[in-house]
């Protein structure tokens, strides 16, 4: 089902169009309403939003990092300074983990929260939640932004079950009474829910559950990790992305399989950069690069070029699905990368490299730095897990290395470790254990 068949089925070519006068008319309000943009872009040399031009010199214009935008928070500003509307006209603020300290508050007008919520449900149409369909959540919404991608369930007439994170056998239990037709989680938490049942002679292949909806972290579109979810469940996997400082669920994957569809048309104008020199990528196959954003008619906190640390593989042309905007695989994160000897390793890469060794191994890793930051040495640790009752080999050791080297041009080293002793995860798994 595609949800909104005119906006989702337009010409991409013709996206940048509709797109203008509508940007155009957010610079406007940015200079009128958002210190934070006024003073950046006249800082900038643009002094009004004319010199700013349109969407063909958005390149022009400085990027926004996270960072920039949590310095301007303080006692007297804890949103930061590019809050935009009156508190009066906020009706949710958002929360991030605040692993960095203070959390970050992300507030949303009306207007906004029925955005947001309109591109998660044009995202999870995608992924084939429908009218009467049930789906069983195990995100905890709390202060986050994942609250919002919820109510998009509302929106397209699902029944929701949630059930948060925390308690597996209430999870399964569920499963068992209710009969969902679609599970929602990360793919690690899919991958322990398999193991979880398969220690205790359940047969999750012959559930109710027919699609896993991941989302949360990269693996759902790594096809090794793909296809052990899909082989445990007897069900088919999509995945969904977002990023809560501009929407939650921008991306989502329809049953072709082919990537995640840009799910923001009209709201969101996405661009893709190289992230080391951050000049445009074109958008066409095969690109690669670090995906940016800015709102086209947002109101309590609106953001212009802000870098997503998003690495993805853009896949275009025609999908089965009817729908044309570009579709993406999520690489993994800039911020999580590490650089050995000049080389560029994501951990999700290495990770799906080492699940190509399945049956052997049970999918999990460990990547172990031996120094403080992103620079590191070779080899580089890393730690493998075993598959139940599968003995350590340095054949198999050896094999792995190899292929890590032919594939990603990293020396490891590989430690294989026995089955169970690397941690499981209900939610996010943790690739990098840093001493």
């Amino acid at each position: 089902m595609i949800q909104d068949p005119d906006i989702e089925t337009l010409a991409w070519e013709r996206q940048k169009g509709r797109d203008e006068a509508p940007y155009r008319a957010q610079l406007s309000y940015l200079f009128e309403r958002s210190r934070f943009y006024r003073h950046k872009l006249m800082e900038a040399g643009f002094a009004t939003p004319d010199a700013v031009g349109g969407l063909d010199d958005i390149a022009a214009l400085p990027f926004t990092e996270k960072d920039e935008l949590r310095a301007t928070r303080s006692d007297a500003d804890p949103i930061g300074t590019h809050l935009a509307a009156p508190m009066e006209d906020v009706v949710r603020v958002f929360s991030t983990s605040g692993t960095t300290g203070t959390p970050s508050y992300i507030p949303l007008t009306a207007r906004d929260l029925d955005d947001w919520v309109t591109i998660s449900a044009r995202s999870y149409a995608a992924t084939g939640l429908s009218q009467g369909r049930r789906v069983v959540s195990t995100y905890n919404a709390g202060p986050f932004v994942a609250g919002a991608a919820l109510d998009a369930f509302n929106r397209l007439g699902a029944c929701h079950i949630p059930v948060g994170t925390g308690n597996t056998e209430r999870l399964m239990t569920a499963v068992r009474l209710l009969h969902p037709h679609v599970l929602a989680c990360t793919p690690s938490y899919a991958l322990h829910l398999a193991e979880w049942a398969g220690d205790r002679g359940i047969d999750i292949a012959g559930s109710s559950v027919e699609r896993i909806m991941v989302a949360g972290e990269p693996g759902g579109g790594e096809a090794a990790m793909r296809a052990r979810l899909q082989d445990a469940w007897g069900a088919t996997v999509c995945e969904a992305m977002g990023i809560g400082d501009i929407s939650v669920s921008l991306w989502g994957e329809c049953e072709a399989q082919s990537g995640m569809h840009f799910s923001g048309r009209g709201l969101v104008h996405v661009e893709l950069i190289d992230p080391d020199t951050g000049t445009p990528v074109a958008i066409e196959d095969g690109a690669q690069g670090e995906l940016v954003y800015s709102h086209l008619r947002h109101r309590a906190a609106p953001l212009l070029r802000f870098r997503s640390r998003d690495h993805v593989q853009v896949r275009t042309g025609t999908c089965a699905c009817g729908r044309t905007a570009p579709r993406v695989r999520c690489i993994g994160r800039t911020d999580d990368m590490l650089i050995v000897r000049g080389v560029n390793v994501f951990p999700s890469a290495v990770r799906e490299v080492v699940n190509g060794f399945a049956p052997h191994v049970s999918g999990l890793i460990a990547i172990r730095p031996t120094a403080p930051g992103v620079k590191q040495e070779p080899p580089l640790p890393v730690a493998v897990e075993l598959a139940e009752g599968a003995e350590k080999s340095p054949e198999l050791a050896e094999r792995i290395m190899r292929r890590i080297r032919e594939t990603l041009v990293v020396t490891t080293r590989i430690d294989l470790v026995d089955w169970g002793s690397l941690p499981r995860s209900e939610y996010k798994s943790k690739l990098v254990d840093r001493p």
